[in-house]
């Protein structure tokens, strides 16, 4: 284990980026676990910070540990490569502390319990995800390097392909699938071409009853995803509410 640690992550430049993970993994699970203290009323746990009757959001303290560790990454030379370490750390930290309330940022409105605050948990989940993928070394849209022997925007259309395939696949309602498909070529491809989820934009474009084969379209995207999507929705929701809390009933 050592030595893989001393292989991929030291000798491949990745410190700051395990660190950034680091971060964002131990602020968001300590922040649930703070959260759900309080939501507990355990007395012996600290409580909510609201100087002068004003509750402060932990997002709030996020955005300070994202700019001290955010310029001081910038600051700090490159050679002193543990303080580099320390400040992907913070910023790792202050990010889960700002994205765990994404849902509030979003709507404007405290959702933190509600189903709407499932997307702040996607969020963290999403960024954790992608971090780790770039840990194992894996890069995006498939290590994409310009053609020197091309000009222009040919150049990129390794790269303008695959960014069409995301947008589309995100379109059609598959988030995950688009996370995952920015670093393998297959579910990318998949996710643009099979059919779009039911409540998705390009299924409110496409599939009305309006269009040729759109009504045909939205109902075997329904079936699709009571057979498929739905399952799959509830096993992320009880893995949701194991690690972040349980939603109010």
């Amino acid at each position: 284990m050592g030595a893989w640690f001393s292989d991929r992550i030291i000798d491949a430049g990745r410190l700051p980026l395990f660190c950034f993970f680091s971060g964002i993994v131990v602020g968001f699970l300590f922040i649930r676990l703070s959260v759900r203290m309080i939501r507990a009323d355990v007395r012996w746990w600290p409580g909510n910070v609201t100087p002068g009757g004003m509750h402060l959001h932990h997002m709030v303290f996020g955005l300070g540990f994202m700019v001290v560790g955010g310029v001081a990454g910038l600051a700090v030379p490159d050679e002193l490569e543990g303080w580099t370490a320390a400040a992907a750390a913070l910023f790792g930290i202050g990010t889960a502390l700002v994205i765990d309330e994404f849902a509030l940022i979003l709507h404007l409105d405290d959702v933190y319990w509600s189903e709407q605050g499932r997307i702040s948990v996607d969020a963290v989940f999403g960024i954790i995800a992608v971090t780790a993928l770039l840990l194992l070394g894996l890069h995006p849209f498939f290590g994409f390097e310009p053609d020197e022997n091309l000009s222009g925007v040919w150049q990129a259309w390794p790269l303008l392909i695959g960014l069409g395939l995301a947008v589309i696949t995100v379109l059609k309602g598959k988030i995950w699938t688009a996370v995952f498909g920015v670093f393998l070529l297959l579910p990318l491809l998949l996710g643009a071409i099979r059919l779009a989820r039911p409540q998705s934009p390009w299924a409110r474009w496409r599939y009305r009853a309006d269009r040729p084969r759109g009504a045909r379209k939205s109902e075997r995207a329904f079936k699709r995803e009571n057979r498929l999507h739905r399952p799959v929705a509830q096993l992320k929701n009880r893995l949701q509410d194991l690690v972040a809390g349980r939603l109010r009933q």
